[in-house]
């Protein structure tokens, strides 16, 4: 891999391995991988895998959360939701390692759809880590980055800031306002990186390098979006740091965003 996350052919390269998870998580990934196993048998998982800080070695004990995408034979169902729900709630209270656990469920057939592939299908091949089962990554194709990859992976933001603002509007604690701004953050820092990837030539997903690169081409938002990766990582309860995320930067970047890589295909 080269320093820009590239492999020798200029395609994006995988970021993530089971052996760079860090020794303190270890134990963390061997309950997860062994409670997926006992809750959702083979004819509903088709894979399991591993994203986020944990696989690519950099997370940090008491302040990381564990990060799980699961491949679904056929669509989530109610009852599938609720059994990710329960697992990510006993992993949380079971290790003090981890600040929260998050499990997105998609099917198989999404994500190796046309309309997904460079968004889901990115996703699964580049982003994350596989933990159980076939890696659908062989079925999808090598990424480089494009345009067209930074329009259907973040070109949606201005469809989302008006969630964010009545969720912002709706909060009602601390604990809540913290999560809200870890969301945001994250989301916006990406879209930063997102929007100068193709200028750049290269792939991250480190917060602190996104926002660097990110402030090499608009400088005159550069501290904005290292407040959006401190808020990231570990955000304050403060309003206002929340309300410029949400009703300054995230307009600003929206705007420019579609200005530079268009629209995200809408999805049904």
């Amino acid at each position: 891999m080269t320093e820009r996350g590239l492999e020798p052919d200029g395609t994006i390269a995988r970021e993530g391995a089971l052996d760079r998870v860090p020794a303190a998580f270890v134990p963390v990934v061997d309950a997860a991988r062994a409670q997926l196993s006992a809750t959702f048998d083979g004819a509903r998982l088709h894979s399991a895998y591993l994203y986020g800080s944990i696989p690519r070695g950099t997370a940090t004990v008491g302040i990381s959360d564990l990060d799980l995408q699961l491949v679904l034979h056929d669509e989530p169902s109610d009852v599938d939701r609720a059994a990710a729900r329960a697992t990510e709630a006993r992993l949380d209270l079971a290790f003090g390692q981890i600040d929260g656990v998050g499990i997105l469920l998609t099917s198989a057939r999404v994500l190796l759809s046309d309309l997904e592939r460079y968004d889901g299908g990115f996703f699964i091949a580049c982003l994350c880590t596989p933990l159980l089962g076939p890696d659908l990554a062989g079925e999808l194709p090598r990424y480089r980055p494009t345009s067209l990859l930074a329009r259907e992976t973040n070109g949606d933001l201005g469809r989302v800031l008006p969630r964010w603002r009545a969720a912002a509007a709706e909060v009602a604690s601390d604990a809540d306002r913290r999560a809200l701004g870890r969301r945001v953050g994250r989301r916006l820092v990406r879209t930063g990186f997102t929007l100068v990837m193709p200028r750049w030539g290269g792939w991250t997903s480190d917060l602190d390098r996104s926002a660097e690169l990110f402030g090499r081409y608009y400088p005159e938002r550069a501290r904005q979006m290292r407040l959006a990766a401190d808020t990231g990582r570990a955000p304050a309860p403060d309003p206002a740091v929340l309300g410029m995320l949400i009703d300054d930067l995230g307009p600003w970047l929206a705007a420019e965003y579609t200005a530079v890589h268009g629209e995200k295909a809408p999805r049904p």
